[in-house]
């Protein structure tokens, strides 16, 4: 109906012209004292035939509005071409469009270039970095002292947040594309655990882990970042007691810690970009990152995580697993 109205606004200065037109007609026959009737039945025929055309034009119009709602919906870089135009202001407006997708494409392409450009920057920046690293944990393993083993953990730490960088630049990079294949989750999280054991040991926490013995299609790279995140979390909020890695059933891993929790109002918004809550305003370093990507990363494993909390109680991050819900567009099996 809207449309219609639309179409008929078109026509209203034709409208007006036409009746002027009529009326001028008709007041000439009646001033000559011609009937009336010779000026009225051409009036009503040509009414007849505007309807006609005006239903017709509707019709047309009706499909390019379609046409151009279809248009609509595609990307700028898609929208090749419009409708024939057949009015000097279609002309004009499509003019307009033309002018402005071709802005849309060149400030994509810029971006798209100026993005992987920082992208080359920092991953050359992560593995650069890596080899100092490297190199002093290896001086510190011949050390055997408190400072020692306190310098090595912060190193893993600060080895945890490069591998942090080097996940968000790869998150969205179109050459990231994941390898799957069967693996044992036991692995996985065993070399968790040895990435973090001088922690566990400096801060005599107790580590509750009986094997698993589960086997999971998952990409090795990704899903023990995952882990090794999430673990990091525990470790990070948890003074005191224990952390327990178990699975609740056939699909899903746990991660459980007695730390200090996390509050309810919390709990639905610690996976959003930067979100850090509470525990943030408490710990400035927080940054709202690790669990982000370990959304983003679960995503595209076929996996979902989810967090249950108390206050004073402790964390149980939960990994569960669903081949069903892998991202196709990243599937590559070995060979």
């Amino acid at each position: 109906m809207k449309l219609l109205l639309l179409h008929f606004r078109k026509y209203k200065l034709n409208a007006v012209v036409f009746f002027m037109i009529s009326a001028a007609f008709a007041a000439s026959f009646y001033l000559y004292g011609l009937p009336l009737e010779a000026v009225l039945y051409p009036i009503l025929f040509s009414l007849f035939l505007a309807a006609i055309f005006i239903a017709v034009d509707f019709l047309r119009s009706k499909a390019k509005y379609r046409r151009l709602c279809e248009i609509s919906k595609l990307p700028a870089a898609l929208i090749t071409s419009l409708p024939e135009v057949e009015s000097l202001e279609e002309d004009g407006y499509q003019a307009i469009v033309e002018a402005l997708a071709g802005e849309v494409m060149e400030s994509t392409t810029r971006a798209r270039e100026d993005y992987k450009e920082m992208v080359d920057y920092y991953t050359v920046w992560a593995h650069q970095i890596k080899m100092p690293i490297t190199a002093m944990s290896l001086t510190l393993q011949n050390e055997d002292s408190p400072l020692a083993d306190k310098l090595t953990s912060e190193l893993s730490r600060i080895s945890q947040y490069v591998e942090m960088v080097l996940a968000f630049l790869r998150l969205n990079s179109e050459s990231s594309d994941y390898v799957f294949d069967e693996y044992e989750l036991d692995v996985l999280i065993r070399h968790a655990i040895a990435k973090f054991s001088s922690e566990f040991i400096d801060r005599k926490l107790r580590l509750n882990y009986e094997p698993i013995n589960k086997t999971v299609l998952t990409d090795e790279k990704w899903l023990s970042f995952v882990i090794e995140q999430v673990l990091s979390n525990a470790l990070k909020y948890t003074h005191e007691g224990s952390i327990h890695i178990f699975m609740s059933d056939e699909k899903t891993l746990c991660i459980a810690d007695t730390g200090i929790g996390i509050a309810l109002e919390d709990l639905p918004r610690v996976f959003e970009r930067g979100y850090t809550g509470m525990n943030g305003r408490e710990d400035q370093a927080a940054s709202g990152i690790g669990l982000y990507l370990c959304k983003r990363i679960c995503e595209n494993l076929g996996a979902d995580i989810s967090a249950s909390s108390e206050i004073g109680k402790g964390t149980t991050v939960s990994i569960t697993f669903d081949p069903n819900g892998i991202n196709k567009n990243r599937l590559f099996t070995k060979m």
